[in-house]
């Protein structure tokens, strides 16, 4: 590389993934089932488990998939911010770098293997990698983390690598969802007559109880937003969502807060605060499921606010993110985050 050409920055984006049309279905819950993070329990067992949970629930799941056209609408949403972050960060003033994103979705194409090969034959100088998930926990950041470790070591692919461990109260972050929460309680005159309803995937209690710092920090997205909004006086709680299995689940859920509006008179606004990108936990179940769920429950008035998406303020956070982690070393976490995870839970063999 000449000294005047800029560096070639692979952005790599995580997320969970989802399946492409219908067939997918059933492969896709088991590549979920049968991550170590998600059943803790070694293999056969995990690897058995896995395929009778998948095979139990694909076809509610495709019932799911067929409200929004029988496919996830994830990898589309993540190409536009990923679109959206690249035009950011190479077209800046004075803007040193080439960046690229790449996907790189957890149990579904494309794969952190199919992402290495794309990094690869792009000729990356240098990776950042950018978990979508603003919340740090085992079951999605160091998951994903540790998936991209075993494919880039598969590959042979050894770059200089940095990594973003977590943003529960980046500014952009809860800028945008103040943004958009802000034009949906305009709506509404009587705003003592609202609850605002911030809702996160839940995740069994047993995680959480061996230390896993998600609910910390969504209990800390929640606060940051209604601080930024000016809300803190205002009706707010949050709330978990997609309860799966019998085990004990952290809550309340929203399902049950849902009906807990309903009995008091409450109006509702409901706040997607754990996800970035509009998937089958906003379009069916918050805005399908538990919308017939409110109507049923006797909630006067019911709304949903959209995902931060390529939201301006979001894709600067993204950018922001980005510039910090290339100029730290090692896991870049935030000082105030939940948890410090990356100080605790992340060994990531290949930032360096």
């Amino acid at each position: 590389m000449s000294d005047n050409a800029r560096r070639k920055v692979a952005i790599v984006l995580f997320n969970l993934g989802g399946p492409d049309g219908p067939d997918a279905v059933q492969p896709f819950l088991f590549n979920l089932f049968n991550d170590p993070a998600i059943i803790r329990l070694p293999n056969p067992l995990r690897w058995l488990i896995a395929k009778i949970i998948s095979s139990r629930r694909a076809p509610v799941a495709r019932e799911i998939y067929a409200n929004i056209g029988g496919r996830s609408p994830l990898v589309p949403e993540t190409r536009a911010q990923g679109d959206a972050l690249e035009k950011l960060l190479t077209g800046e003033a004075g803007a040193e770098i080439d960046a690229k994103c790449f996907i790189a979705m957890r149990y579904w194409h494309p794969f952190a293997n199919e992402a290495v090969e794309e990094v690869k034959a792009w000729g990356a100088d240098e990776i950042v990698l950018l978990p979508l998930y603003p919340q740090y926990s085992t079951t999605t950041t160091e998951s994903s983390l540790k998936d991209w470790d075993h494919a880039v070591a598969a590959a042979g692919l050894d770059l200089p690598t940095r990594a973003v461990c977590c943003y529960p109260t980046a500014e952009g972050f809860i800028g945008a969802y103040a943004d958009l929460l802000k034009a949906k309680l305009d709506t509404f005159e009587d705003k003592s007559s609202v609850r605002i309803l911030f809702s996160a995937h839940g995740l069994p209690k047993k995680i959480v109880d061996q230390g896993d710092p998600y609910q910390a920090q969504v209990e800390q997205s929640c606060e940051a937003l209604a601080k930024a909004l000016g809300i803190e006086a205002l009706d707010w709680r949050a709330s978990y969502q997609s309860r799966v299995g019998p085990m004990e689940w952290i809550g309340p859920a929203t399902d049950d807060e849902i009906e807990k509006a309903g009995a008091e008179g409450k109006s509702l606004i409901v706040v997607p605060i754990a996800f970035v990108s509009e998937h089958s936990e906003t379009l069916v179940e918050l805005d399908i499921e538990y919308g017939e769920l409110a109507k049923k429950a006797g909630v006067p008035r019911y709304e949903r606010v959209a995902t931060v998406s390529s939201h301006p303020a979001f894709i600067g956070a993204l950018a922001a993110l980005v510039r910090d982690a290339r100029a730290h070393e090692g896991v870049l976490c935030p000082e105030d985050a939940a948890g410090r995870p990356c100080t605790e839970n992340v060994a990531l063999k290949s930032v360096s």
